[in-house]
């Protein structure tokens, strides 16, 4: 029996009105001349409202609040056996030395020169553009009224905390969008936790004992992590590298144990455990957001070439299964021509299996009767990548005036979404999930305290004024204290 998933035949045969049987080649000749492509088409008018709500795919986890409990209350001796049951390594000790942080970076340059000149490149421009955003955070003191000034400063953290997934896809661009705005902010100790693996001197005991693989750790060897994060923390300036992955590392990060220090703010991203972590620990310490999965809107004209807005879309894709890639365009054309480029370049890409999941579960094209509809929906919706896919001119210029939800925006066919991903001195730690309403991606800002400073003349005309002003407010809130503390300097 042929069913239908998202508008397109799979199986075998289906039956039709009045009980009659059509074999399978039925289905063919319904592909010919009824083209359904796999990415969802509707127009802007037919969205159904839940689309512009926030995604949650975490909730409370009662294993986290457990794991976390735990780490606050034992230390190392829970974060080893929790390494042991959800790692590949549980390393004797956590720390792991700059030496080996060194190694790491100087056998990359030597064995993939390419990638290496990319990390340099990568936190070239992003610590460049960390620098600009410090500078525009002012310190100033200003006389309000005659012997009263205020002022504000900026402080930085004193130690921060980094976290660096290493799963499926060990996310070393992270380590740049992570430390090196810190670090540009002034911060004096940036801690990084990422999941341990299995140092290259225990490799051979772990694989003659069949250990070292997922459910099977090697226990008490050296610490060690993923090669290409450990270089990266080393070029971009990591003061301590822990081998410590999951809630657990949040954990340690937000209350220290005997080896991992406690830390002010905790960034980074990782799987739904480690933000239910972020989540339960905000308050102990500063985290940057809780971050859900990836999500790009694409907003296009009919001068978008659709094999590049394709490309987009995909690439957000292949990230997850619930990885949401949109496109808005008021041209049938170009929607068609894009829905047909996703099919075939989805037929030669590595990551097919996620990439067509995301594309079948999330993805959509939304036709929209003009431009100004299309960022009136990128507005409602609040993406985290906003792409504006139109050539250069007024009417570019108008849509982007229009917008002002988002995480990121990228301007024109040539910037590309993946550039800020990696390349363009932008941060990619951005809010997904709607957030963008009321929060920007992680900056410089993360890691500094903005404070406020006062100094009062005595005597002078302003004093007086604010003395006379505070007792009266304290009189009204029966606060015969504070009224008290105001009139004494009359």
């Amino acid at each position: 029996m042929l069913s239908f998933e998202k508008g397109r035949p799979v199986g075998g045969g289906f039956f039709v009105r009045g009980g009659i049987f059509l074999c399978a080649w039925v289905e063919k000749v319904i592909k010919m001349y009824y083209y359904i492509p796999m990415i969802k088409l509707q127009k802007y008018a037919e969205i159904e409202p839940e689309f512009f709500d926030g995604r949650d795919f975490g909730g409370s986890i009662d294993i986290v609040k457990d794991v976390l409990s735990d780490v606050k209350n034992r230390g190392d001796a829970a974060l080893s056996e929790y390494g042991a049951k959800f790692d590949v390594s549980a390393p004797a000790s956590l720390e792991i030395p700059q030496s080996e942080l060194k190694a790491a970076a100087e056998k990359l340059r030597r064995e993939n020169p390419d990638l290496y000149k990319a990390l340099e490149y990568s936190h070239d421009l992003a610590l460049r553009f960390a620098k600009k955003q410090r500078e525009s955070f002012d310190d100033f003191e200003v006389e309000l009224e005659d012997g009263v000034f205020t002022g504000q400063k900026n402080i930085p953290v004193e130690r921060a905390g980094v976290y660096v997934p290493a799963g499926r896809f060990p996310l070393v661009s992270t380590v740049v969008m992570t430390i090196t705005p810190a670090v540009a902010a002034g911060v004096k100790e940036v801690i990084l936790c990422t999941p341990p693996r299995v140092h290259p001197s225990d490799k051979a005991a772990a694989e003659k004992a069949g250990l070292g693989v997922p459910g099977k750790p090697f226990l008490g060897g050296k610490p060690y992590a993923d090669e290409n994060i450990m270089a990266a923390a080393y070029i971009c300036g990591v003061t301590k590298a822990f081998a410590c992955g999951g809630a657990q590392a949040i954990g340690a990060m937000a209350f220290g144990t005997e080896s991992v220090p406690r830390t002010d703010v905790i960034v980074g991203p990782g799987n739904k455990f480690v933000a239910e972590a972020k989540k339960l620990v905000y308050g102990t310490v500063g985290i940057d957001m809780v971050a859900g999965p990836t999500e790009v809107f694409i907003i296009a004209d009919k001068s978008a070439n659709p094999s590049w807005v394709a490309a987009d879309l995909l690439a957000q894709a292949e990230h997850d299964i619930v990885a949401q890639p949109v496109m808005a365009t008021d041209s049938e054309e170009l929607a068609k021509a894009v829905a047909a480029e996703i099919e075939k370049q989805l037929a030669v890409l590595p990551t097919k299996a996620t990439a067509e999941q995301s594309i079948k579960n999330c993805g959509r094209i939304i036709l929209c009767e003009n431009l100004e509809q299309a960022a009136e929906c990128a507005n409602r919706k609040a993406p985290e990548h906003l792409e504006l896919a139109m050539s250069e001119g007024a009417e570019r210029d108008k849509i982007a005036s229009l917008v002002h939800n988002y995480g990121s925006l990228f301007i024109g066919h040539a910037s590309a979404e993946v550039f800020g991903d990696y390349a363009a001195g932008l941060n990619h730690t951005l809010p997904t999930s709607g957030s963008a309403r009321f929060t920007g991606g992680l900056s410089v800002r993360v890691f500094l305290k903005t404070v406020t400073t006062l100094r009062t003349v005595e005597g002078s005309k302003g004093a007086v004024a604010s003395a006379k002003a505070s007792g009266v407010l304290g009189d009204a809130e029966g606060l015969a204290g504070h009224a008290r503390a105001a009139r004494i300097r009359l």
